[in-house]
């Protein structure tokens, strides 16, 4: 990505991104590997029970919100989706509250694990433990959107290992059928757990979508860029009336599986450092610095801030109130206005 003549490119404003956008995109990528970083630490700390980590995938999960619209189109993210989250507008302390299972916690009043995103206000549909039931969950809601007329399109993601369940067929299927407004962005980060992507999937995961009836596309995932692109065409194709699209971005787990995981008795450390040496992150901020628009002091400032940020949001969600035991079987049954059953 970085430029290697002497003429400076501007590959962003080609599409459509301000000069803002652009470095915003790259602010909210690192604020979300910061997050990741910091809730690994909390965990090997004693502080939390558990992290799913999405460090390597971040420049994909920005890039991908920011050429959605962020006011009218629905999320069904994945538990890995930190940046995708914070970039639709969640807030540190909201995931800060989950990582902790406090009461405060806008996804599920700590009742699910950490990276279960649920957020009225954004439109981020809640996740469930079971992986791929959010695919469905995607397509049904693009299906009410066809039939009431709305604006907007459903966007969901998930990793390769999901493309293997029924759920992700079935969703498929329907949403070619009626030409759904809806988008489908793999990110094939290589495992499933511990299982490379060459044992579970023969071919293109992207290839799939012929089958159905609609375009399927393969992207760099640590092209920030291209990642924009794709999902920008794609959301100009739903709201068209012309379907689905089905994204494979290629990126790589640079993180064990979770804090569970021991990842190197499947793979090895010469083997995550050679995907290191390609990860989004730095690529992109080097693109901005041959823009003109980013410099090593800007970024110190930037790294400062989060820090600030992050301090605050782990201390608050850390002092927050657990939920009380009487609340056990709240959400379980319906509740009349009084709030009994």
């Amino acid at each position: 990505m970085a430029n290697t003549g002497t003429e400076r490119t501007f590959r962003h404003r080609e599409l459509g991104l301000t000069d803002d956008e652009a470095v915003q995109m790259y602010a909210t990528m690192l604020m979300a590997r910061r997050y990741d970083e910091r809730a690994l630490l909390l965990q090997r700390a004693g502080k939390i029970n558990f992290h799913i980590s999405g460090i390597g995938q971040e420049a994909a999960q920005v890039a991908a919100a920011f050429a959605l619209d962020r006011e009218q189109d629905w999320f069904l993210p994945y538990y890995r989706d930190y940046g995708f989250v914070l970039a639709v507008g969640m807030t540190l302390r909201e995931l800060m509250l989950c990582l902790f299972a406090k009461e405060e916690d806008p996804n599920s009043g700590g009742r699910q694990m950490p990276g279960h995103f649920g957020c009225r206000r954004l439109r981020i549909v809640t996740g469930s433990s079971p992986v791929t039931t959010q695919v469905p969950h995607a397509v049904g809601i693009a299906y009410a959107l066809k039939l009431k007329r709305k604006p907007g399109v459903a966007f969901v993601t998930f990793g390769e290992g999901s493309s293997n369940q029924g759920d992700f067929h079935e969703g498929c299927n329907f949403a070619g059928v009626h030409k759904l407004p809806v988008i489908f962005m793999c990110e094939n980060n290589q495992y499933a757990i511990s299982v490379p992507v060459s044992r579970q999937v023969s071919g293109r995961i992207c290839d799939r979508a012929i089958g159905y009836g609609f375009p399927g596309v393969r992207v760099d995932g640590n092209d920030p860029l291209e990642v924009y692109q794709a999902v920008k065409e794609a959301r100009a194709r739903a709201v068209a009336g012309e379907g689905p699209t089905l994204i494979e971005a290629m990126m790589y787990r640079l993180s064990p599986h979770s804090t569970s995981d021991n990842d190197l008795a499947y793979r090895s450390k010469e083997e995550i450092e050679e995907h290191r040496a390609k990860d989004g992150l730095p690529r992109y901020r080097q693109y901005l610095i041959d823009c003109g628009l980013w410099s090593e002091e800007l970024d110190q400032g930037l790294e400062r801030s989060i820090r600030e940020m992050l301090d605050e949001a782990t201390e608050y969600a850390d002092r927050a109130p657990y939920p009380s035991p009487e609340s056990i079987m709240r959400h379980v049954y319906a509740e009349d206005a009084e709030g009994g059953r």
